[in-house]
């Protein structure tokens, strides 16, 4: 049975936000508060929870308690209007905030009661375990890396995850199914497949495959570029991390 807490429903795709959202976890309307915090929990409640599993060894319950009870803490508060960024980037303004959060919690004997916190979505904490146990705890000594390391792989699968959707939906689902099998499955084999060998597993010519692959990873980098938009601080850091994420010149 599925045990994760329920958040109310399954996720939408990742909206393409600008840097108004940071803006907007303070408004006072709440429609746009709660779209605001919707966007925020979306592209770094992953990174959180491990980071609370792992640096601060808290229980499975503990971190999905506190992973919900934090955004809406910071909302309830408006900690968001305290970032800078002129100081740090968003990710490490948040990760701070985090721990933070952490300390005076356990200070309190866990004051968060069991499904306290604003519900607005569901959040997959059975797969992240999953991901926890493959991870190497060895490279967590640094928390600001760790963090940083843990929400690049969690942007990158929600990009993916979009253009799985957007691939389905336009049908153009031989263009993922090659993707998949050359980008993301392929680096783990010992002999990866040619483009060759791909087009004659999918009825394709070599041509083909690469045509369809140079069009989906256009797709995925640009849907990459707009989970990051939605979750740094402002133009900047926006630039910057997409040069650090992607390479070469900023966008």
């Amino acid at each position: 049975m599925h045990n994760d807490t329920d958040l109310g429903g399954p996720a939408a795709a990742f909206p393409a936000t600008q840097f108004t959202v940071i803006a907007a976890a303070t408004s006072p309307d709440p429609e746009v508060r709660e779209r605001a915090l919707a966007t925020l929990i979306t592209a770094y409640w992953k990174p959180i929870y491990k980071y609370i599993r792992i640096k601060w060894k808290a229980s499975n319950e503990d971190a999905k308690d506190w992973t919900q009870a934090f955004f809406t803490r910071m909302l309830e508060k408006k900690s968001f209007a305290r970032f800078d960024p002129a100081q740090a980037r968003f990710r490490t303004f948040l990760r701070t905030c985090v721990d933070h959060f952490v300390t005076n919690e356990r200070k309190s004997a866990g004051r968060i009661k069991r499904g306290g916190a604003v519900q607005l979505l569901s959040l997959d904490f059975d797969a992240a375990e999953s991901e926890i146990r493959l991870l190497n705890r060895a490279g967590a000594a640094d928390p600001d890396e760790f963090f940083h390391q843990e929400w690049v792989r969690h942007l990158l699968g929600l990009a993916v995850e979009e253009l799985r959707r957007q691939c389905q939906a336009s049908d153009k689902s031989v263009h993922f199914e090659l993707f998949e099998r050359y980008d993301l499955e392929g680096p783990e084999l010992q002999k990866p497949l040619t483009y060759a060998e791909l087009g004659e597993a999918f009825g394709l010519t070599a041509t083909q495959v690469t045509n369809y692959l140079a069009s989906v990873r256009r797709q995925l980098r640009a849907l990459v570029l707009d989970v990051l938009r939605a979750s740094t601080g402002d133009e900047e850091e926006f630039r910057r991390e997409a040069a650090q994420l992607l390479g070469g010149a900023r966008p």
